[in-house]
């Protein structure tokens, strides 16, 4: 959605409120004043108005946004400026949050608002207010993120920043959409475009236009919908607002979705993956690959399918760091200390009416007792489903906590594979051949892994994936995974062989070792992943690999070299990779199957 995006209007309004209008971003401005910065000819207060523009107007590359934030902080503290330092923290979090670290945004945020209230800057602390609860619904935190913004709009009510008050409402009302809560988002967004109007603000209208679009969108009425959003990229294309237009393809492609024009739909969706790749919008990134892998499952081509939802797994990570927005739920302010008492307080009477309850419910004893064999039995059933979702070990704590604390691990071997002409195969079949073929294979791959001590996280098409070192105190991993490769390349080969079977499949197998993140994703249906840069890598190595072949990383490699017979490949260009040292695994070394056949005599 759209939260944020305003906001840059509404601090332009309040870093140039001095002016005759309001001051969006130009990232011109920010290239024309970063070669006055370069000469280093301007000192003092002139410097630190020079910093604050430049962090301002720039929005394509975020790590310069943090170091002149950065340096406007500095220079900020140094010459005891109160409001200087108030936008220094302010940018530093833009800086942050655009670039996919919401924790360190949050933490920018509120010394951004702490600046303002300790100092009686109230527009300040109103539009600090509101980029903590924007923070808050970028995280799905829906309650924080909504106590925030009333808060912020209360405070900005109080003031003549009619700009900086629209933006937070738009961004409110933002929020109340993404939660589907399309009639009270409307209130919110006639308020906001009246306020807008009223300060005859171009870009403040767009977004307007843009997000009530959306409404119309998600309500059903697609032609009013596109009607405004059409109108709302119009504005923003002449300003050269990329971030918004990128979002709004992506609703453009949603309605072409409900009409069932998906070849529409998927022109749009590549347009915003195109805007995003090019600005380095990462979220945007993750999000346009994500819908370009649903709409090619959709339109049964599964390769291009897999190829986009690897990209998806790939900038997603680059953005989502679970032990991050932990954290980042941990950064309490005295506002929610004080909700969270009311909450404790709530539970506290809870408490007290379940004990009347208990009460009452010893006189049912005798038939409660009746129940009992039921219940059990379910629990049981409960818990054995529970256990083919998730690892043992999460899922007791699961039970425990009632949520799994993400876990972060130095050395973990993953596995990755696909089966070369599955596609062309697959569209030939029924979807019950389809899923029966699939699970000929994939049963197999299970019981070959369990095995080997190893861990299955899931299944995308007729991709398969596993990881081996999460679970277990064992230094090898790599081999048993290496080990498991060989047995499943050895399975399908036989397969192809059988005369009988009309499977003549090969499988491609990519393995990588190194550090990972694993968690458990999902509030309803419960879902146990695996994030990081090595599942990125085990992907490309798939990816690289030959028919029939194992590919493996030079990290894995070095684990296993020992006990297996590699052949090397040399540097291999990798997308978005660069080059990596790639090695093919022929077999059990000499030495290694030796050894067994004298255990075996």
């Amino acid at each position: 959605m759209f939260r944020k995006f305003v906001y840059y209007i509404a601090l332009g309004f309040s870093f140039f409120s001095n002016t005759d209008q309001c001051a969006a971003q130009d990232q011109r401005m920010a290239d024309s004043l970063a070669k006055v910065y370069a000469a280093d000819t301007i000192t003092g207060l002139d410097k630190i108005e020079l910093l604050k523009n430049l962090a301002f107007n720039e929005i394509h590359d975020f790590d310069k946004k943090k170091r002149y934030a950065g340096a406007l902080i500095t220079l900020a503290e140094r010459n005891q400026n109160t409001e200087f330092l108030y936008h220094g923290y302010y940018l530093k979090g833009d800086a942050h949050q655009f670039s996919g670290d919401l924790y360190e945004a949050l933490k920018a945020y509120l010394k951004s608002a702490e600046v303002a209230a300790n100092n009686k800057l109230l527009n300040a602390e109103g539009v600090a207010y509101g980029a903590v609860g924007d923070v808050y619904a970028m995280s799905d935190n829906h309650k924080n993120a909504m106590l925030y913004y009333n808060k912020a709009i209360s405070t900005l009510r109080e003031t003549t920043d009619t700009v900086a008050l629209a933006s937070i409402i738009l961004n409110a009302g933002d929020d109340l959409l993404t939660n589907k809560k399309y009639d009270s988002a409307l209130v919110y967004f006639e308020e906001s475009g009246a306020l807008f109007e009223k300060a005859n603000y171009t870009i403040g209208k767009a977004y307007n236009l843009g997000n009530v679009g959306m409404v119309y969108a998600y309500t059903g009425k697609n032609d009013i919908a596109e009607q405004n959003i059409n109108q709302a990229i119009s504005i923003l294309e002449a300003s050269k607002d990329y971030y918004p237009i990128s979002v709004y393809l992506m609703a453009m492609a949603d309605i072409y979705v409900e009409k069932g024009d998906l070849e529409t739909a998927i022109n749009y969706t590549k347009r915003s993956l195109s805007l995003a790749n090019e600005y380095g919008l990462k979220e945007q990134q993750a999000d346009a690959n994500k819908k370009l892998a649903e709409l090619h499952e959709t339109t049964g081509q599964k390769e291009a399918s897999y190829e986009y939802y690897k990209d998806y797994i790939a900038y997603r990570d680059s953005i989502l760091n679970l032990e991050s927005v932990q954290q980042l739920a941990d950064q309490r302010t005295d506002f929610e200390v004080s909700q969270k008492q009311i909450e404790v307080e709530l539970l506290e009477q809870r408490s007290r009416n379940q004990l009347i309850i208990l009460v009452f419910a010893v006189l049912l004893l005798s038939v409660a007792a009746w129940f009992y064999f039921a219940i059990s039995k379910e629990k049981k059933r409960s818990e054995k489903l529970l256990l083919n979702i998730l690892p043992e070990e999460t899922a007791i704590e699961l039970k425990k906590n009632g949520k799994v604390k993400a876990k972060e691990y130095d050395s973990v071997t993953v596995f990755f594979s696909d089966f070369k002409g599955f596609t062309s195969y697959s569209e030939k079949l029924s979807p019950e051949a389809l899923v029966k073929t699939v699970s000929f294979y994939f049963s197999r791959f299970d019981e070959i892994i369990d095995k080997h001590g190893l861990e299955k996280i899931k299944t995308i098409g007729d991709a398969y994936m596993c990881a081996g070192g999460i679970h277990d105190n064992q230094e090898d991993h790599a081999q048993r995974m290496v080990s498991a490769a060989l047995e499943i390349v050895d399975f399908v080969k036989e397969t192809k062989k059988d005369t009988a079977s009309e499977l003549t499949f090969d499988i491609r197998i990519g393995i990588n070792t190194g550090p990972i993140v694993a968690g458990v994703v999902g509030t309803k249906k419960f879902a146990y992943d695996i994030w990081g840069d090595t599942v990125n890598v085990a992907a490309r190595m798939e990816t690289m690999a030959e028919p029939g072949r194992i590919n493996i990383s030079e990290n894995t490699y070095n684990l296993i070299k020992q006990d297996f017979c590699c052949e090397a490949r040399g540097e291999i260009s990798v997308k978005n990779r660069g080059k990596l040292q790639m090695f093919f695994v022929n077999g059990i070394s000499k030495s290694v199957n030796d050894s067994i056949i004298e255990k075996v005599l």
